[in-house]
Formats: structure tokens, sequence, C-alpha cells
């Protein structure tokens, strides 16, 4: 039984990985993220080396563009659950798979072990760009230090995508899911910053790559946002794991 299940699990994690592997669409997102972080990078770059020298951080030059390139793994994330309620095409999926809670969580697994490896590579070209453009004006760099916050932003990054797929799973409409999502953390959070606690995903999540200040008591340490940002992105798919359940196709 053990084996079988196991069988059953690995086939429909196949199922969903090859699915967002052959979807244009994902990779149209992914490509114009990464044109959009060498243009930011560019950008934060030149206006870094405007600076004093020896006042210019690579880690905070490189991940400058953190804030917009999260819109392009919303994206990401919604595309995958959502596409394949634009044709229709989830009635064979669930006729072909009908173990739904198995389904939907493989559909984020799958998502997670395409995220991970470009989310890194997103948050490392912005660093490795500004190093090679500020090496010789701006602070050096410690290298545990480097080694954390691109494994904060690559979590960080992992998290939003895993999150906007959940709630694409929980309205299975992408221009609602879009509105609801970017609007959050293009809108609502930028404009609400300084009333609402550092407790939510995108405030929370941006201290996995920030370290803490010691000016401010109200900041979370690397660790206390990665758990933070954890919790959302399991409360969301679990809670969209029920829905997906209980609804029709």
């Amino acid at each position: 039984m053990s084996v079988s299940s196991s069988r059953k699990i690995t086939q429909v994690l196949g199922a969903e990985l090859d699915k967002l592997v052959t979807l244009p669409l994902i990779w149209l997102t992914l490509m114009g993220t990464i044109i959009i972080q060498f243009v930011l990078t560019g950008a934060f770059t030149y206006a870094g080396l405007q600076e004093a020298e020896g006042t210019q951080s690579i880690l905070d030059t490189g991940f400058a563009s953190m804030g917009y390139l999260q819109a392009g793994f919303i994206i990401l994330g919604i595309l995958a659950t959502c596409s394949e309620y634009t044709g229709g095409q989830i009635r064979t999926t669930l006729t072909a798979m009908p173990w739904r809670g198995y389904q939907l969580s493989a559909k984020h697994v799958a998502l997670a072990i395409l995220t991970i490896p470009v989310a890194f590579i997103i948050a490392a070209s912005g660093v490795l760009y500004a190093f090679i453009m500020m090496r010789d004006t701006a602070v050096a760099i410690e290298i545990d230090r480097l080694i954390k916050t691109l494994a904060g932003a690559t979590g960080y990054l992992t998290f939003t995508t895993l999150l906007s797929a959940a709630i694409g799973a929980l309205l299975r409409r992408t221009t609602p899911a879009l509105v609801v999502l970017l609007g959050y953390y293009f809108i609502v959070s930028p404009l609400s910053g300084d009333f609402l606690p550092n407790y939510f995903p995108d405030t929370a999540g941006a201290y996995m790559y920030m370290l803490p200040s010691s000016d401010n008591i109200n900041t979370l340490t690397p660790m206390q946002g990665t758990g933070i940002s954890m919790l959302w992105t399991l409360i969301f798919i679990t809670v969209a794991i029920v829905f997906y359940r209980k609804r029709d196709a």
C-alpha cells in the first residue's frame, strides 16, 4: 500500500511539473522578470555609483529591485493555479487525477521546484552585477552575510509565489487574483505600512534578506521573518486545499 501511495504521489508530482514547464506563459513571465531585474539593477547601481565613495552597500543595491521583482513571482504563482480554469482544462486534470488533495499539494511542490532555482539566479545576478560595477567603491561584503541574504531573498520570492498560487486556487480566476494580490503588495501595503504591524507576508518576508536594525525595536530577525512568511504560506495553501476538495470544478 505504501509503495502504491508513493508511486501515486510521484506520478502526480511529475504530471504537475510537466504541466508547469510546458506552459508558455510561465516562461514568458520568468523571462520578463529576468529582463526587468537587469534593467532595474542597472538603474539602482548607476544611482549608487553617484554616492560618496565607500558609503554604498553592494547588497542593498543588488536587492533594491526586490520590491518590484516580486510582481513577476506573484504572476507566476497565479498562472500556475489559474491557467487550467481558463479553458476548462481543470476538468481533464480532475478526471485523470481525482485525488484533489494530492493534486493541489503536488502543484505547489512542483511550483517550488521550479521557483527556487529561478529565484536564486535572479537574486544572485542582482548582487553579482552590483559587485562587478561597485567593487572598487562600495563597502566590502562578508561572505556569511552574503549567503544568508541570498538564501533569504530566494526563500521570500518562493514563499510569495506559493502564497500567490494558493490565492489563485481559491479565486480560480486570473484577473481577480491579480487585482487582489498586486493591489495589496503595491498599493495597500505601501500606503499602510506605517500603521500595520510587521506580521503580514510582505513586510515580514522582507526581513528574510534584510538585516534587522538595532535602532528599531519593532524589526524582526531573519528567522522570525522566515517563520511568519512560512506560516502565512502554509495557512493559505491549507485553506486552498480544503476549498478545492469541497467545490465543484
